[in-house]
């Protein structure tokens, strides 16, 4: 997309700013505009005139964001969006012919669980489309807002007023253990399952304490957790070779069986976990992001139907 210039700005750089950071490459974003690696380093230059900032900095091997670029990227991706909106010829255009690379922000079994169908449509109906997967960070950001992510799909817990966010079920926590685990054997009582076995936590922040302690704590009873770890997977693996009790969703159902791990109801009344979607409404009318979220859904429907 080419925009004209108005009173000496070239606003065709607004468009290879949103490129260069999203790729955060020269060679990546001369690729996407389909420029040489010289033109678009000249086309960086001006970007950096035109704002009075470096925008990307070498670090080591890679070029990263200045605070000033991060400051501004979700505002430049704002308009470029709505520049292309303005200018498709309707809501219904072709998405075979759309190139653009959207994020998606979750909990690593997201994408475990549903990637590889969402790919396979990718495929399909939007080949020039790329999905990016990035894991929740261990610090809360307004990566919505910002535009670092363009959908967020888990259980959301955001604040910000202005971000949609779709319910779309209801999941649960079961506990998960090595076959032959001693907790197997006879009726598996909640003294059991506090007493008898250490517990590994899955937490992006680290933390050790959850629903399962306050649950346990209303009844007089306390588990000894004895660490966590910022994934399902890597929990999966530490159950496999120990004594240890680990929780899981749904979502990581898959990887747990591949693991010929043993999943049990936790004798325990859990809070559910209300899993959704959320995104900033200035992609509602993008119909890129809209195909996103449509599919979103569809695979996600798709995944709870089959685990009923």
């Amino acid at each position: 997309m080419r925009v004209t210039q108005s009173s000496g700005l070239d606003l065709n750089l607004l468009v290879a700013l949103d490129v260069l950071l999203e790729e955060q490459s020269v060679g990546g974003a001369a690729r996407r505009l389909h420029l040489s690696e010289p033109a678009m380093s000249r086309t960086l230059g001006r970007i950096r005139k035109a704002l009075g900032d470096p925008v990307l900095v070498r670090a080591g091997r890679q070029m990263v964001p200045t605070p000033h670029a991060l400051a501004v990227r979700a505002e430049v991706s704002a308009v470029v969006e709505r520049a292309r909106a303005l200018f498709a010829p309707g809501r219904d255009a072709d998405l075979r012919t759309v190139q653009r690379t959207l994020t998606i922000i979750g909990h690593d079994a997201v994408p475990a669980a549903c990637g590889a169908a969402l790919f396979a449509r990718a495929a399909e109906e939007a080949p020039g489309i790329r999905v990016r997967f990035l894991a929740e960070s261990h610090v809360d950001a307004p990566v919505l807002r910002e535009g670092t992510a363009d959908l967020e799909i888990g259980v959301v817990d955001t604040t910000a007023p202005e971000v949609h966010v779709e319910a779309l079920y209801e999941d649960r926590m079961v506990g998960v253990v090595r076959a032959g685990h001693p907790l197997l054997e006879g009726e598996l009582t909640v003294e059991r399952f506090a007493s008898e076995a250490g517990h590994l936590t899955v937490s992006r922040r680290g933390r050790l304490h959850g629903p399962v302690d306050t649950a346990l704590a209303e009844l007089g009873l306390k588990r000894r957790v004895v660490g966590a770890v910022a994934t399902f997977p890597a929990s999966l693996f530490i159950v496999r070779d120990t004594d240890l009790v680990g929780l899981i969703s749904s979502w990581a159902l898959p990887a747990a069986a591949s693991l010929d791990l043993v999943t049990f109801e936790v004798p325990l009344k859990l809070p559910p976990l209300h899993l959704g979607l959320a995104w900033h409404p200035r992609h509602d009318a993008d119909p890129a992001h809209a195909w996103l979220r449509r599919t979103v859904r569809e695979v996600l429907a798709q995944w709870s139907a089959g685990r009923a």
